[in-house]
């Protein structure tokens, strides 16, 4: 639970509208990747070796995933491939390993 007061966070405002949370953090320099499968989603991996400085990921949780707003607001959409027909994590492993990932750049 300390760990609150390391991380930095924020509560954004909704998906739609004007002043959405793309924007918002758009604005503040972020470049917005959604966790989610998609047809044009790019592989952790490959987004990983060309990513942008400053990354904002969203995720959504393991049933509904993100809405098609927040979809729509991300500048990319990025799968973290898994074998066995496995095809979702819930948001805490699937934030750990995103997390893990661009902190650990790829040999």
């Amino acid at each position: 639970m300390g760990t609150v007061f390391q991380v930095p966070w924020t509560r954004l405002p909704a998906w739609r509208g004007d002043g959405s949370a793309g924007d918002v953090l758009r604005a503040s320099g972020f470049h917005v990747a959604a966790l989610a499968l998609s047809d044009d989603a790019v592989s952790l991996e490959s987004f990983d070796a060309t990513r942008p400085e400053r990354v904002a990921f969203v995720m959504g949780s393991e049933g509904p995933g993100l809405g098609r707003d927040a979809l729509a607001a991300a500048d990319s959409i990025v799968t973290i491939p898994m074998a066995g027909g496995v095809d979702s994590l819930n948001v805490a492993a699937a934030s750990a390993v995103a997390l893990w990932a661009l902190a650990h750049p790829p040999a």
